[in-house]
């Protein structure tokens, strides 16, 4: 049973209830602004803002009226010319004038009767459209709108123009949102007054008016929506809903009892010492922040983000440590099973020589030996668990689970991060990222967290040397690789794609991989996401012990893998890759005492977005500013992957222009968690609805649930 305020039944509606919304149409509004394999309702509607808007009003007179701007005037029909009847796709010109000159509107394709029931001889007409230039007459071809001039104020002053799909037209989508509107009622406000009026913010209903009903063309121009008090109270309002639903999740970790859940510190020393070098600043004051949340009897709850190779391994393993000296059990959770055989072939001895005992375990493990690690697990005598999401499992019991680390963040999502931390008796939670994350999306999406960062690399790590290369050029790179492997070097090379498409003149790493085959023979690997799981990791351990000495692979081996050894990365089409994934994917060389070289091979001519990306890579190795500029460039959604981090991204809000915003938003939600735990005051009924509004609820039944 749902829960939501009947308040907003009309606003949760189908949009099938809408008049003109018939069968025909439904589809096509569900899949402009439906969520995927659900129909639209009227809310969906309401939150597919306009992107601009066309001035309707009358202006002026024929000879004033500007070339290549839309223009409303009121003329007389003149004179009719058809063309030809044997020439069916003849334009058909009619002639219509005031009293400072004529104008021809030209129409293709259209019936004759239909053109001279619309414009009959003599007949004061209103027309709306697009003028143009031909042969240094003036012209307008098909005219937006024809009307009598009685019917003038039928013509919104400025009409919104809308985002649309193949037969559902702008004029069409207006019409539906006119009438969404007539029909939802006004919401009981949940902004703070002094905020609502510093930022001249309208309330919640009139906003969404203001924005479907524009009043001036020029505030609809693209620089003035984004600044549009109107549009900004909206986009706050959904950042305000996402962050108070972090909150809750917070609160709610937050209020379970905690354990402190760290020892003496003598482990975590012994560990420190073992290790080939010390630690860098970024490092000690994570590991600081972490064993203070650890002491504490609070739940820890944080984020590490670290630039690629800022060595947010050994933080995890310190912080397993805290766990494990106060007596419990420590779980290190990675998304594949390659990555999490290397962090257990990495850790094994340095967790052995402490007479601690380390576990693997995966999706493939054969039954027996899976048996006895769930067995061991249970009874205790294993300290330390590296596993992949098979650690979910309901079968997989703790004897006290104290630490869950999750490697690679952002391809689990809040329910995941509270399902693991259910394992056990007051589980502190660390997740850790390599994809740096700015700011302003670190707080959208995981404003349930505190964050630490690494933004400082390890002592002796090389610069890399990042190259731009045609495509042009593809012979000269494959002769220099044959030159590198003389060397002793070790190289990926990476292609987009996996098969050969006609539709993208993409190299498929299949075909690559054939023809370097050719060359350099049975020194060639092929890894990618379609091959089977064993295969996967046996192309991948050939190439880790040095028997393939090119690896040919998609984007597979973007997060995590190790091969010091592996000193060139030839990224073919980089044009086609985000900003992270490039820095990603270079990220995975330069690991070792050698220098390493990126070589970005791309098919010109490239648009100014690309060739800003592929700047950006080649001026800096600085992973924060590379995801702030990624942000700027291609916005959120693209950039998290957020359809896959379990927190639905935003319709309203955009992180690139309502940064700003966000942090106020995140306040706001803490400063009212503070005040009103529960939701019970006197805001609440309002914060209730606006979580459901933005169908954040899952927040309120959090907090129904205790």
């Amino acid at each position: 049973m749902s829960l939501r305020p009947a308040i907003l039944d009309p606003y949760f509606a189908p949009a099938t209830t809408l008049p003109g919304v018939g069968p025909k149409i439904a589809p096509l509004v569900d899949r402009l602004v439906g969520a995927q394999g659900q129909p639209a309702r009227v809310v969906d509607l309401l939150f597919h803002i306009p992107t601009g808007g066309i001035d309707r009003r009358l202006r002026g007179s024929i000879a004033e009226a500007p070339v290549g701007e839309q223009v409303t005037l009121a003329v007389t029909v003149v004179d009719h010319q058809p063309g030809p009847l044997n020439r069916s796709k003849a334009p058909y010109r009619v002639v219509v004038e005031d009293e400072t000159g004529d104008i021809a509107l030209i129409f293709f394709n259209l019936p004759r009767q239909r053109i001279q029931g619309l414009l009959p001889l003599g007949a004061r007409k209103i027309i709306s459209g697009k003028i143009e230039l031909w042969d240094g007459r003036r012209q307008m071809v098909h005219p937006d709108r024809i009307l009598d001039t009685r019917e003038a104020d039928k013509l919104p002053a400025v009409e919104p123009v809308y985002g649309q799909t193949e037969g559902l037209t702008s004029r069409l989508i207006a019409r539906f949102t006119q009438a969404a509107l007539e029909r939802v009622p006004e919401l009981p406000e949940w902004q703070d007054p002094a905020w609502m009026q510093r930022n001249a913010f309208p309330p919640f209903r009139e906003a969404l008016e203001a924005l479907h009903r524009p009043q001036d063309a020029d505030g609809t121009k693209a620089e003035a929506l984004e600044r549009n008090p109107a549009r900004r109270r909206l986009a706050y309002d959904e950042l305000l809903a996402s962050q108070l639903a972090l909150a809750l999740v917070r609160s709610r970790m937050r209020r379970k009892p905690g354990r402190a859940n760290a020892g003496d510190g003598r482990l975590v020393e012994a560990f420190k010492n073992a290790l080939p070098f010390p630690l860098t600043g970024a490092q000690t004051r994570a590991v600081t922040e972490i064993r203070e949340d650890m002491v504490s009897d609070k739940r820890m709850l944080r984020l590490l983000q670290g630039d690629v190779g800022a060595g947010k391994t050994v933080v995890g393993l310190l912080a397993m440590a805290s766990a494990v000296e106060a007596g419990r059990q420590a779980a290190m959770m990675a998304p594949t099973e390659i990555l999490a055989r290397q962090h257990f072939e990495r850790l094994k001895p340095m967790v052995e020589a402490q007479g601690l005992r380390i576990a693997l375990t995966t999706g493939r493990d054969k039954a027996g030996a899976r048996r006895a690690v769930l067995e061991a697990l249970a009874d205790g005598t294993i300290d330390i668990v590296i596993g992949t999401h098979a650690l979910f499992q309901e079968n997989v019991i703790f004897k006290d689970l104290g630490l869950a680390v999750v490697d690679e963040q952002h391809r689990f999502g809040v329910h995941q991060r509270l399902a693991l931390g259910a394992k056990g008796e007051a589980v502190d939670v660390l997740v850790m990222t390599a994809t740096p994350i700015p700011r302003t999306l670190a707080l959208a999406h995981f404003g349930d967290m505190d964050i630490s960062v690494l933004d400082e690399k390890p002592a002796g790590r090389k610069p890399i040397a990042t190259k731009l290369i045609s495509l042009e050029r593809l012979g000269e790179v494959v002769g220099g690789i044959g030159r590198a492997l003389d060397a002793g070097a070790r190289v990926y090379w990476v292609c987009p794609l996996v098969g050969e498409s006609e539709a993208l003149d993409l190299a498929a790493a299949e075909e690559r991989a054939e023809d370097l085959q050719r060359i350099y023979g049975d020194k060639v690997g092929l890894v990618h996401g379609k091959l089977p799981g064993p295969e996967k990791d046996a192309a991948m351990e050939r190439f880790i012990a040095g028997e393939t000495k090119i690896l040919v692979s998609t984007t597979v081996i973007e997060v995590g893998v190790d091969v010091p050894e592996a000193t060139i990365m030839v990224i073919e089409h980089a044009e086609r890759f985000g900003l992270s994934q490039l820095h990603q994917l270079r990220g995975r060389i330069g690991r070792g005492a050698d220098a390493s070289t990126c070589l970005l091979l791309y098919k010109g001519p490239l648009g100014e977005t690309a060739k800003a990306r592929l700047e950006i890579m080649r001026e800096t190795e600085d992973g924060f500013r590379i995801a702030e500029e990624d942000l700027r460039l291609r916005g959120e959604g693209e950039m998290l992957g957020s359809r896959q981090s379990g927190l639905p991204g935003f319709k309203l809000a955009r992180l690139e222009t309502d940064g700003d915003l966000l942090g106020v938003a995140r306040d706001e939600a803490r400063l009212i968690m503070e005040r009103d735990r529960e939701l019970e005051g006197e805001r609440s009924t309002a914060l209730r609805t606006l979580l459901y509004l933005f169908e954040r609820d899952a927040g309120v039944r959090l907090l129904r649930a205790g």
